[in-house]
């Protein structure tokens, strides 16, 4: 995949602003395949959080047509056929749109490896770029578990898993909008249960992450 214009523009919010106080999007590939030099994105979940709330009704969920099919694991897991895919905008014409969509916020992921991978391929970009405007989601969980290293050893991080066990309700596992919305939550649940500040700021989650 090549880059397709210009990046999204960066968060306004920097390290000492209150997580409340930024602007975020959760974001959720669905994708052809996970080797990131050949496989392409097939559709795209994304539900913005504002104020410490999250927008449902502004969440969205695009179906991309890839220029190649998405291979058998991938139908078997996504429920997405080239039949369901094909009046589908190519990513070159869905990436305007998506590129709104991530604008001035901090992209909350669940692994976030995988979209950062295919940002970058969309719409270029260093890794270390996208990682500072990127929040993993997943991270966050581990560090909420810093301290307890049984529960680290027992306990999976896959987001259904760590979503039952943080009562947060799964819909429809692997769909895109479904794994962002519980991302959001997640997120939001997650980022009260870090150890230290009970407000913590951006800069603070990222501090508790890398301390893991």
């Amino acid at each position: 995949m090549f880059a397709l214009g210009r990046r999204p523009r960066a968060p306004r919010a920097r390290g000492r602003t209150p997580w409340r106080s930024a602007a975020y999007v959760a974001l959720d590939f669905e994708t052809t395949g996970l080797d990131y030099a050949t496989d392409h994105v097939i559709s795209y979940g994304v539900v913005p959080i504002e104020g410490g709330r999250i927008l449902v009704g502004r969440g969205r969920h695009v179906l991309v047509k890839p220029p190649k099919a998405p291979s058998a694991r991938s139908q078997t897991v996504h429920l997405l056929r080239p039949t369901d895919l094909a009046d589908a905008p190519p990513m070159d014409e869905a990436a305007v749109s998506f590129r709104r969509e991530l604008d001035e916020r901090i992209v909350l992921a669940w692994f976030a490896e995988v979209e950062i991978a295919f940002l970058r391929g969309i719409y270029g970009g260093s890794e270390r770029w996208w990682r500072r405007r990127v929040l993993d989601v997943r991270d966050i969980a581990i560090a909420v578990d810093e301290g307890n290293a049984r529960t680290r050893m027992e306990r999976g991080y896959a987001l259904s898993q760590t979503a039952d066990r943080f009562g947060v309700p799964v819909t429809s596992a692997h769909d895109a909008l479904d794994d962002a919305l519980v991302t959001a939550q997640l997120f939001l649940v997650l980022v009260g249960k870090l150890p230290g500040e009970p407000n913590p700021t951006l800069a603070d989650i990222r501090r508790a992450v890398q301390l893991t």
